[in-house]
């Protein structure tokens, strides 16, 4: 049985979590496979907003098993907290949710050392979320994490303290200096860890590898989006996992062969929470509009997002790196009342006019490009079928269809499930 993955296509805040939701009950099992508590997956239906940070979106469908793959780094505190909103809605937390043991451990640490790093470097801060989670991907790959299936074994707290000492003497480094209790944070974080090991903990490779032989339907979720890839997002403004397809592979132990649709989640315009480039950023009404209607601040941070038009060169670039076999297009509403809609179609590039995401997209060498198209002025919130579309809708969707040679499948007209329109 085949694996099939959805991930965003810009920097993140696409609107996955909604569309999980939504194709949730074609699924046996939905996986995390990256990223930690940085990402806001919300969902809403039935008058409720749900933020999920860590837990996959599948968690409120009766069926569908729901898994945090190894490639993810999981913060215990912001986990309880987590579980204890889940509460109210009498799940079966022990059966419906399954950790693995090779994912890392977000330490009270880390998230000091993430503060102390991003205070030091001032104006050329990276924008982070200040989660930890640089930190523990650093760890990880510098083979000094602590993981999830260490907390099953008796000396796991002296590994934890030296690691914890090898931080705080890290921290004394950096010139700006912060402020912290670590008794109290370590009190918290151990309480949750108590928590955390009341889940039901398994071999995640194993699982999944089983769970296909015998015909399980599987579906790989991704957080942030591929523009914050640390291999191929605008670097050093990325995350510091791999949020393209190639992350569900190596943050799941599924073999490459196995993936078949790869679903690509992408805005009618573009957004970016923090710091980095961003080449089609408006600073006028046309931005100031966008975030407003589009509520646009961040589902973790609650900072407000950057926005701008769609950037087809970028979204051109996702869809190649990720090999998506279908599109699903998010917040089409929200560009609802603009008479003319810019679309960059290419970049002029130290004076060249080019096609391709080139290394560097910093403002001093990339100017975008547009191509101009009609808007719409209809309310598309409460419209539930194609047929409904405006023509300028339609003409829009087939621009952007004919440009990414990829069909769009799913065009979302507002936050809700039941606002989700299959073409």
């Amino acid at each position: 049985m085949a694996v099939d993955l959805l991930l965003g296509l810009q920097w993140g805040d696409e609107g996955k979590g909604k569309i999980v939701d939504v194709l949730t009950q074609n699924y046996d099992i939905i996986a995390r496979f990256q990223g930690g508590p940085n990402a806001g997956h919300t969902l809403e239906f039935d008058g409720i907003k749900h933020v999920l940070h860590t837990i996959p979106s599948g968690i409120f469908h009766e069926n569908a098993i729901n898994l945090v793959g190894n490639g993810v780094v999981i913060d215990p505190v912001i986990f309880k907290k987590e579980l204890d909103n889940l509460k109210q809605f009498d799940l079966d937390i022990k059966s419906k949710l399954l950790i693995s043991r090779k994912a890392h451990l977000i330490l009270p640490t880390h998230r000091l050392l993430d503060a102390a790093s991003e205070a030091s470097k001032g104006k050329a801060k990276i924008g982070s979320t200040l989660k930890g989670i640089g930190p523990t991907y650093m760890d990880k790959t510098g083979r000094n994490g602590i993981r999830v299936g260490d907390i099953e074994l008796s000396s796991w707290k002296e590994k934890y303290r030296a690691l914890a000492n090898k931080h705080e003497a890290m921290i004394d480094f950096y010139a700006a200096k912060i402020e912290y209790d670590l008794n109290e944070l370590e009190s918290e974080f151990f309480a949750a860890v108590e928590v955390l090991k009341e889940l039901t903990f398994i071999d995640s490779e194993e699982y999944l590898y089983q769970a296909q032989k015998s015909g399980k339907s599987i579906l790989a979720e991704g957080a942030q989006g591929s523009l914050l890839d640390i291999d191929f997002g605008t670097y050093p403004y990325v995350t510091s996992s791999n949020t393209t397809a190639a992350g569900a592979c190596t943050g799941l132990g599924v073999a490459p062969g196995k993936i078949k649709e790869v679903f690509g989640i992408f805005k009618a315009y573009a957004t970016r929470v923090g710091s980095g480039p961003f080449p089609t950023e408006l600073f006028d009404s046309y931005g100031e509009t966008m975030g407003r209607v589009g509520n646009e601040f961040g589902a973790t941070t609650g900072r407000p997002r950057r926005c701008g038009w769609l950037d087809l060169v970028a979204l051109k670039y996702a869809v190649q790196v990720n090999g998506v076999t279908q599109l699903m297009m998010m917040k089409g509403d929200v560009l609802s009342g603009f008479d003319k809609l810019k679309v960059c179609t290419s970049y002029s590039y130290k004076g060249e006019q080019i096609d391709h995401l080139p290394f560097n997209i910093e403002e001093e060498n990339v100017t975008p490009i547009y191509t101009e198209l009609n808007g719409w002025k209809e309310d598309l919130t409460k419209m539930r079928s194609t047929d409904e579309f405006p023509k300028e809708l339609n003409e829009y969707i087939d621009f952007l269809e004919k440009e990414l040679e990829v069909p769009i499948k799913i065009v979302s007209v507002g936050p809700d499930r039941t606002q989700t329109i299959h073409r």
